[in-house]
């Protein structure tokens, strides 16, 4: 009777074949797919397009800067959290005066805190439902509800409406957050910083106030000093001519002159 075997060929090695074989296309479907895998997520829409996007270094370090020196003037510590609606696990960003990924929310470096949160929903392209965004502004138990519900309500009068967060979830959630202390202090929750006085100095000493006829009428006394000076010039020089003049003329005199007559005894 025929068998599936080749005559001749011991079994182990047959198995070794087709162990070979087995994993030299296991390997090329492997590499297939890695190529192929990122256009897959363009083809059937899975192209993380329903990802929040957290907000960039430079925001997340401005907001910190920021958040602290309102945090060292007024004591109290500001924070931010932005999540994914579905999303579980780690937020997608947070934040606070006291770094960036610090929450401040059951922090013992913070007694008193108030924190934004916004949650983003980005619904995937096949579902025909609209994208969302939620804001909820929630603090310690110092802060009641009715401050909290002023600080979120004038989020959205200071332009952090929900079409600012769809579009841009991280600006906005940093944004939010540095307006906290501003809406804090206009709620009554917290007190205004107080701006340092200026350190006290010696008054510097008053000019010499001078002669009243010289502070009014400086302009007419300097006119009428020019013209003497002026007049007594033109006096100076018409003397001098008049001085040449003069003694120009005694030479000539002299030089024109008739001889006197002689004296001599008349005849009798």
């Amino acid at each position: 009777m025929a068998t599936g075997t080749s005559p001749g060929t011991p079994p182990g090695k047959q198995n070794s074949r087709a162990v070979t074989i087995i994993i030299v296309v296991s390997t090329i479907l492997c590499c297939v797919g890695s190529i192929l895998y990122p256009s897959w997520g363009a083809v059937f829409g899975s192209d993380n397009s329903d990802d929040v996007p957290p907000p960039v270094a430079q925001e997340r370090d401005d907001t910190v800067a920021v958040l602290a020196r309102s945090s060292a003037s007024q004591g109290v510590c500001y924070g931010w959290e932005l999540t994914d609606y579905f999303g579980y696990g780690d937020p997608v960003s947070v934040g606070s005066n006291l770094g960036d990924g610090v929450a401040v929310e059951k922090n013992p470096s913070c007694p008193r805190w108030v924190q934004v949160r916004v949650r983003v929903y980005y619904p995937s392209q096949s579902s025909e439902s609209d994208d969302n965004a939620y804001v909820d502004v929630s603090g310690s138990g110092d802060f009641s509800s009715t401050e909290l519900l002023r600080i979120e309500n004038g989020l959205e009068r200071l332009g952090i409406t929900e079409k600012v967060l769809i579009d841009d979830p991280g600006w906005g959630v940093t944004r939010a957050a540095v307006m906290l202390p501003l809406l804090a202090v206009e709620v009554g929750a917290v007190e205004p910083a107080t701006t340092p006085a200026p350190a006290a100095t010696a008054p510097s000493p008053l000019p010499d106030p001078g002669s009243d006829l010289w502070r009014d009428r400086w302009g007419y006394l300097l006119a009428a000093g020019g013209l003497l000076l002026v007049t007594a010039l033109l006096v100076t020089v018409g003397l001098v001519q008049r001085r040449r003049q003069r003694r120009k003329a005694v030479p000539a005199q002299r030089a024109g002159a008739d001889p006197a007559p002689s004296r001599t005894p008349e005849k009798a």
